[in-house]
């Protein structure tokens, strides 16, 4: 059966709201690839916030309580008619079978069992009039897991062929697949370095151009590399606030140029990323494939692939499709397979009781 899903992402970078559109079919199992699923990215497309929304999404975890479900609400609603505006855009009238939606995290505290996605699930059924799956991290979170990373599973089941999966987005965070699959949070990554660019009147530094003319500076990026999260062992997960009220504070006390401040957290960033690859046990050559918005920082990329070549790990980036709509695309297999039941969510990866079926199904079409 070919399943035609929308998947919905909206990251911790703020950029805007991912779309795919993917018809999604399961392969015949075989002893070597038990479970896999082939896909197609038919239509995708990334809808910018407002600096309204922006702001109002950054600002969300300030909020009272009342303000905050009225947020969820309206912010679901602004979901359903960002949909219907992709379905008029690419003529997508009565073809899409389940709109998923990861929403946008406002809250994420694996400590206290709780994580909250903006987005309400039932608002965007109503407006829409499509089946929806969302909530997708909470029954994990209530397993003991840490609910992140929870896109592991698209990578094991539509990504095969690579030892790591490497995710620069607001925060970077790799996956392992050896044995079992295992991945986490590494660091915070484009929510810095986009804020310290910010200070130019930019969005973010293309390229990295900017980054590269900068120089590090050695005691900043001992202070950063010391932080306690990254002697943690995994399973871990990072919540947006360790980018934007721990990281970023001790860059800009350090009085830097902000070149020299990119380059200075650029740094940190590949240091972290190698560091972790080193911390497992590879096989060489071993392939590590990169997407998320990082990916387009060339300037990265290049450090990146400079220091983990020397340990035998080849740094692969795709097409610059999946590089964007990777997450989404994996969003939308995450709701298939919670329509169908099956496990979505890899309890080797949060360390929650057992593999567990996340989500809250929404029926918005008429009966």
């Amino acid at each position: 059966m070919v399943y035609k899903v929308i998947g919905l992402m909206s990251g911790s970078s703020l950029d805007g709201l991912d779309i795919a559109y993917a018809h999604l079919q399961e392969k015949a199992s075989t002893a070597k690839s038990p479970k896999n699923w082939e896909y197609t990215l038919v239509h995708t497309a990334c809808y910018p916030y407002s600096d309204e929304w922006r702001q109002r999404l950054a600002a969300a975890p300030g909020l009272s309580a009342l303000e905050y479900q009225l947020l969820h609400v309206e912010y679901g609603r602004y979901l359903g008619q960002q949909v219907l505006k992709f379905v008029e855009e690419f003529g997508l009238h009565f073809q899409v079978q389940l709109l998923v939606s990861h929403g946008h995290t406002a809250f994420h505290v694996p400590a206290r069992h709780m994580t909250a996605q903006l987005g309400d699930g039932a608002t965007l059924a109503a407006v829409t009039g499509i089946n929806v799956v969302s909530d997708l991290r909470s029954m994990d979170l209530a397993l003991g897991g840490q609910g992140a990373p929870i896109v592991p599973i698209g990578e094991l089941l539509l990504l095969p062929g690579y030892d790591f999966y490497l995710n620069l987005g607001g925060i970077a965070n790799i996956s392992r697949h050896n044995e079992k699959f295992i991945a986490f949070d590494v660091c915070p990554a484009n929510r810095v370095l986009n804020s310290l660019v910010a200070q130019l009147g930019k969005a973010y530094d293309a390229g990295g151009a900017i980054a590269a003319t900068g120089h590090v500076d050695p005691a900043l990026l001992d202070t950063l590399n010391e932080l306690p999260y990254y002697a943690q062992p995994h399973p871990k997960s990072l919540a947006n606030e360790f980018g934007t009220e721990t990281v970023l504070p001790l860059i800009q006390a350090a009085g830097l140029s902000t070149p020299d401040a990119l380059r200075t957290c650029v740094a940190h960033i590949i240091q972290q990323i190698a560091a972790t690859v080193r911390s497992f046990e590879v096989e060489t050559p071993a392939r590590l494939l990169v997407t998320g918005g990082g990916a387009h920082n060339k300037f990265l990329v290049e450090r990146l692939r400079a220091e983990l070549i020397g340990i035998g790990v080849e740094v692969i980036v795709p097409e610059p499709r999946l590089i964007d709509f990777k997450e989404a695309l994996i969003m939308a297999l995450i709701g298939v397979l919670r329509w169908r039941e099956e496990s979505n969510v890899l309890s080797s990866v949060t360390g929650a009781s057992r593999d567990n079926i996340g989500g809250a199904v929404w029926i918005g079409q008429e009966s």
